[in-house]
């Protein structure tokens, strides 16, 4: 049984869209965030040391970081049908937009939410620095994605269930609007209906809104 240690408004709710899309079965284990800090509850740290989600215990081991996690199972399980094989020429691509998510396009955004709570302290590194490279990022994938609706050759793979964090995450911090490809991709994303079981077995994501 796969069990996934599971916060509230996290990167965890992909792992459990790309589990609902392989069909496989797992149990989740709900954890909530400080309502004051927005930190993950210490109990995660019993789970493993850096006391973050998402998490996986699977077969004995213990598996962290949702990149590592998501290219894992999607590899493993099923025969590998959300993943893209060694051989097959458009592995290259995958593994782009696969790492891409958390490796370049995640950075600023999370810039933009620490800074942000330094209020006018931070609003001039924002506009200087942060927006900047936010845009660069997204306008970057949109231009990308062009008139797909998928990253890797308009096929549905694991590397679109990993971007759907990035794409959630610029919409919660607003200016998502201005890449109508990626806006397109995400509502794509959220009428498939293993997004919408993930969502109901996950509880509260405001992100997905």
């Amino acid at each position: 049984m796969i069990t996934v240690h599971h916060l509230n408004e996290s990167r965890s709710q992909r792992v459990l869209w790309l589990l609902e899309e392989l069909e496989l079965p797992y149990e989740i284990k709900h954890y909530a965030r400080n309502a004051q800090t927005r930190l993950a509850p210490p109990e995660l740290k019993a789970i493993h040391p850096l006391g973050k989600s998402p998490v996986v215990e699977m077969n004995g081991h213990v598996l962290a970081e949702s990149g590592a996690i998501v290219e894992y199972l999607a590899e493993s399980q099923t025969g590998g049908k959300l993943a893209v094989a060694p051989n097959d020429p458009l592995r290259a691509e995958y593994l782009y937009w696969l790492h891409f998510a958390e490796g370049s396009a995640m950075l600023p955004l999370l810039l933009k939410l620490y800074v942000g709570m330094l209020g006018e302290a931070g609003g001039m590194l924002m506009q200087m620095r942060i927006d900047p490279e936010i845009d660069n990022h997204l306008s970057h994938a949109n231009a990308a994605l062009g008139a797909k609706t998928w990253f890797v050759a308009n096929r549905f793979t694991a590397a679109d269930i990993e971007m759907s964090f990035v794409l959630d995450a610029a919409n919660a911090r607003g200016g998502l609007e201005r890449y109508p490809n990626l806006v397109r991709a995400r509502a794509a994303g959220q009428a498939r209906p293993a997004w919408k079981r993930a969502l109901e077995r996950g509880g509260e994501y405001k992100m997905g809104a």
